[in-house]
């Protein structure tokens, strides 16, 4: 279970999908025999398939994980979005009363679900291509899995399992400062904005989208 208060909630299925596109790294957790095996993989979300879509992904063969699925595990994928230290200095109540402390805030994503394995390779060829597709798209001259040998491609298939998690649901909390007053939401947003980085830049935006009317 996620602890979620209910301000902190994010329901909105385009927002949950827009992060899990924009941060598609995930911690993937899987439950077997008493442990916890956690693995940290990149997925694409196919919205197509399945109820509320499934995540699709691979794992070195030599990873013990991908048997582990076939006793039908429970798995969460967390996917975490922009976070920052947030200061209680720029909180305008702190100078009003001091009774302020730091905190942090932070976008995440949790995606419930029996994942399966796979081992047919044009379906793992598939996922790999599509992984490409996406990551490469930004690239001045994409590469391709056709750029490489056939040979060599097909000895690498041979040493990964596709992944495929059908979302049961999701657990989305959007931590931005929603709990505190609109002028200290203000304060929060323009003392990330001022901060280096691109994540405090971010942050800023998702905080700034929350403040009270």
């Amino acid at each position: 279970m996620t602890y979620s208060p209910p301000h902190f909630a994010e329901t909105d299925t385009a927002t949950l999908h827009a992060l899990v596109r924009s941060h598609p790294l995930a911690t993937w957790v899987v439950q077997h025999e008493g442990e916890l095996l956690v693995n940290h993989i990149p997925m694409l979300l196919d919205t197509h398939r399945g109820e509320h879509g499934t995540l699709v992904g691979h794992v070195a063969r030599a990873n013990p994980v991908w048997q582990a699925l076939a006793a039908g595990a429970q798995s969460v994928a967390v996917f975490t979005g922009p976070q920052a230290y947030v200061s209680p200095n720029w909180y305008p109540s702190k100078h009003a009363n001091g009774m302020a402390v730091p905190t942090w805030n932070y976008a995440t994503v949790h995606a419930h679900g029996v994942p399966q394995a796979f081992e047919d390779a044009e379906r793992i060829l598939d996922v790999v291509t599509r992984l490409t597709q996406v990551h490469e798209a930004n690239q001045a001259l994409p590469w391709q899995v056709s750029d490489a040998p056939a040979d060599f491609i097909h000895k690498l298939l041979r040493v990964i399992v596709g992944i495929e998690i059908p979302v049961q649901r999701w657990v989305g909390k959007w931590k931005v400062s929603q709990n505190r007053p609109a002028s200290d939401q203000q304060g929060v947003a323009a003392g990330l904005a001022g901060q280096p980085g691109d994540a405090a830049a971010q942050m800023a935006a998702l905080v700034q989208q929350r403040i009270k009317a």
